[in-house]
């Protein structure tokens, strides 16, 4: 009998119930798999809470995992049992095995292991479209990024780095600054003592930034968009302190023409060659050395409302996982 965390009526921490679960053989497509390892993301909070939708109750959490092929099912040709894979997809992931559409997976090269696949695939992915495909970063472009201690925000300082990039970053305590300069930051703002907006015009010289990675939301908004030069980009992808509060399209003019964003995963991995094209670029960055993987906490599935609490209280550092 397999073991999951399933939401019966969404909430706090508590509405994920940990027990057992069916699972039938796989369908025409689908293969089944043994999780090693899962990611714990910000959105898995958005879902277990109702800001995001589930199809349905009740409902499995999740949406990022690692582990092996054990069965598969009519028509799946590309994977056999005993392959080492990864996944991204909506929901399901936190529990001990599963089957999904062998569309949504990637085969993990030997020297990838479960652990940063884990996180790759969400995170990961995140970071690669956001800096290479919502706004390309170059060299001699001002980043800001903020939460820049956090599992996606460590990488995207590493990666905009790596592009050439002036990266700036904000945290909310001294040993965070410490974790985020050691992980490419040029400069690192502490929101809680600091500003961040004057301490940006004084870092930038008042030519301010190019673009702005916002996945705290309310707190750091309209902040952000203090931040920026004429036409520069707000990408909004995250909501840690609450959604974005509605507002007059009139404010990106009052800030200079500036341009704002609010994107998703699925809009830029659309089909399997846009997936396999983002797993090799990150696997690649990860082999090279330019992009290293912070796993600084790990979980027990059974005590994943531990983990949203220490994700919510922002107490976690880096990237965190749960083993079944």
């Amino acid at each position: 009998m397999a073991k999951a965390m399933r939401v019966h009526q969404v909430g706090g921490p508590e509405a994920m119930i940990y027990e057992d679960i069916e699972i039938p053989a796989p369908g025409p497509g689908e293969v089944r798999i043994r999780q090693n390892v899962i990611g714990l993301n910000f959105i898995d909070v958005y879902f277990r809470t109702g800001l995001y939708k589930a199809p349905g109750l009740p409902f499995i959490v999740g949406n990022e995992a690692a582990g092996e092929v054990i069965e598969t099912g009519p028509g799946v040709t590309e994977f056999h049992p005993g392959d080492r894979v990864a996944y991204y997809s909506n929901l399901g992931a936190y529990a001990s095995e599963r089957n999904i559409a062998a569309a949504s997976l990637v085969k993990l090269p030997d020297q990838i292991t479960d652990e940063q696949a884990a996180v790759l695939m969400l995170k990961g992915m995140t970071v690669y479209y956001l800096l290479n495909k919502t706004f390309k970063v170059e060299p001699g472009h001002r980043v800001l990024i903020h939460a820049a201690a956090g599992g996606i925000g460590l990488m995207a300082c590493q990666w905009a780095k790596a592009l050439g990039a002036q990266v700036i970053g904000t945290v909310g305590s001294k040993a965070k600054a410490e974790l985020a300069m050691a992980n490419g930051c040029d400069h690192v703002i502490l929101y809680n003592e600091e500003n961040f907006v004057d301490r940006v015009k004084q870092i930038t010289g008042g030519a301010l930034c190019d673009v702005v990675y916002d996945s705290v939301g309310k707190t750091t908004f309209p902040g952000s968009l203090s931040c920026l030069r004429r036409r520069g980009l707000f990408v909004s992808f995250g909501n840690a302190s609450g959604p974005v509060p509605p507002f007059a399209l009139a404010e990106l003019n009052n800030h200079g023409s500036l341009f704002a964003t609010r994107p998703k995963l699925n809009d830029y991995i659309t089909n399997r060659e846009e997936l396999l094209e983002a797993a090799d670029t990150l696997f690649s960055a990860v082999l090279s050395g330019k992009l290293k993987i912070a796993i600084n906490h790990a979980y027990a599935l059974k005590d994943a409302a531990k983990a949203h609490i220490d994700l919510e209280s922002r107490a976690t550092t880096g990237a965190s996982i749960l083993r079944p």
